[in-house]
């Protein structure tokens, strides 16, 4: 405008094409001078792109190399812990956690597949992964080989649940605690082998109370702690020379009076083995400590694990009872069929004989028949197991020499106390009546007590 005159529009019309270098043509002929003025409007606009592209692109792609290098170098880090603590989920309860660790000044990894939790947060200088901790590959990667313990703090009791068990198969050695929110959780929990349970909501409720007694002068209620379950874990080397080696691991664990619940040759970890497997020299056993009942002490007294067979035609239930009668201290063998079950129990000779009444080939009752024909099999406890509630079922199957009838329903624990208790007892009787026991095939442990009805 001042070189050559030009109106405001004019002037941002030219200043714009010479920038952009589109360069339309001049609105007027320039003057030398303005052909200079352009000339370095020219070069300055070029500059200053330049720098400003330069700038961008630093921002930028420092960023991403100070992320990747970041990610690298935590996860070197926590490839080289060792005894270290895994959180899985990092919520109000993790971030607790987190406190107290590094409180403590212990090591430890957060798994968390939500950047912004993590974000949120101040304390963002602990090591963490970003993914989901239900992927066996994510503790993996925390390192779950190595360390010692592992928090599952999840809002969901499923997601809490399937990580105690991966985590368990993954290290058998390895402390878990699991959160729990629902009733009836903390049980499955430590069936599925957290050893200790704990839930927010109902640890803080006993805290307040606590405290509400305490300060209104109830100081002997206020003060009562807090008991979080737990089983402590410990390894039993089979020294070569031992008595041990040779033995069955049944054999084992009924001397010792307890669960075996891992096994470690040479490399290789075997979670919940086959008790008819036979120990060598330089073996190590998983004994968890867990509280054993009186009922399952009694039935391991004798130095030889005693012998279950089971016979139902549902896979599924087959297997949860094998697992069932294993973890109590049994040896179970199977059958599918009525003729197969018969002529195991011909040969095994066990202790008890748990028989579905619905069988291909011959039933249930027909099997207790076949056996009570023989006097070497009287000392047999034959249990049979129904879902039909006929009390003439019932009568046919002690007629034909049945110790007890157990009904198929919503208490699977209910079946390994009756068979301890038959193991102890005898026959299920109660002044000349018959009970009948119902079981639970969606739960997996000992009951606290037999829960019969007439």
């Amino acid at each position: 405008m001042l070189i050559e005159g030009f109106s405001p529009a004019e002037a941002f019309y030219m200043t714009i094409i010479t920038v952009t270098t589109v360069g339309f043509g001049e609105v007027q002929p320039l003057s030398h001078a303005g052909r200079m003025f352009t000339s370095a409007l020219i070069l300055l606009g070029f500059a200053g792109l330049a720098f400003t592209v330069h700038q961008i692109m630093e921002t930028v792609i420092g960023k991403l190399l100070n992320s990747n290098s970041e990610i690298k170098k935590m996860k070197k880090q926590i490839s080289e812990l060792k005894n270290h603590y895994i959180i899985c989920g990092f919520g109000r309860v993790g971030l607790a956690a987190v406190e107290k660790f590094n409180e403590a000044g212990a090591q430890f990894v957060v798994i968390e597949s939500r950047s912004e939790s993590i974000e949120r947060n101040d304390q963002t200088e602990f090591l963490h992964l970003m993914g989901n901790a239900l992927e066996e590959e994510m503790l993996i990667k925390a390192g779950i080989k190595s360390a010692a313990g592992l928090l599952a703090l999840l809002p969901s009791d499923a997601d809490n649940l399937y990580i105690t068990l991966t985590a368990r198969e993954l290290n058998p050695t390895l402390h878990i605690i699991a959160r729990a929110e629902g009733q009836g959780a903390e049980k499955k929990m430590l069936q599925a082998g957290a050893d200790g349970v704990i839930s927010p909501f109902t640890t803080a409720g006993k805290k307040i109370a606590g405290n509400m007694l305490a300060a209104t002068k109830n100081p002997q209620l206020g003060h009562e702690a807090i008991h979080i379950h737990r089983a402590e874990p410990q390894w039993i080397e089979v020294l070569d020379g031992s008595s041990m080696v040779g033995q069955t691991i049944g054999e084992v664990a009924a001397e010792m009076k307890r669960k075996v619940f891992g096994l470690r040759r040479e490399a290789t970890d075997y979670l919940d083995p086959e008790y008819s497997l036979r120990l060598k020299a330089g073996d190590r056993l998983l004994i968890i400590g867990e509280t054993v009942t009186e009922l399952e002490k009694q039935a391991l007294k004798r130095s030889a694990p005693q012998k279950i067979v089971i016979v139902d035609d549902n896979p599924i239930v087959l297997k949860l009872y094998t697992r069932l009668l294993r973890r109590a201290g049994f040896v179970p063998f199977t059958a599918t069929k009525g003729n197969d079950a018969l002529q195991l129990i011909l040969d095994e000779k066990p202790e008890a004989a748990v028989i579905d009444f619905m069988l291909p080939v011959i039933s249930g009752i027909e099997i207790c028949e076949k056996v009570r024909r023989n006097p070497e099999y009287d000392d047999v406890k034959l249990i049979l197991f129904t879902g039909d509630e006929d009390k003439k079922t019932r009568a046919r199957a002690m007629k034909a020499g049945a110790n007890a009838v157990v009904l198929k329903g919503p208490e699977a624990s209910e079946l390994i106390e009756t068979v301890i208790y038959l193991l102890r007892q005898g026959n299920i009787m109660e002044d000349g009546a018959n009970r009948t026991l119902n079981l639970d095939l969606s739960v997996v442990g000992n009951a606290d007590e037999i829960k019969t009805a007439e």
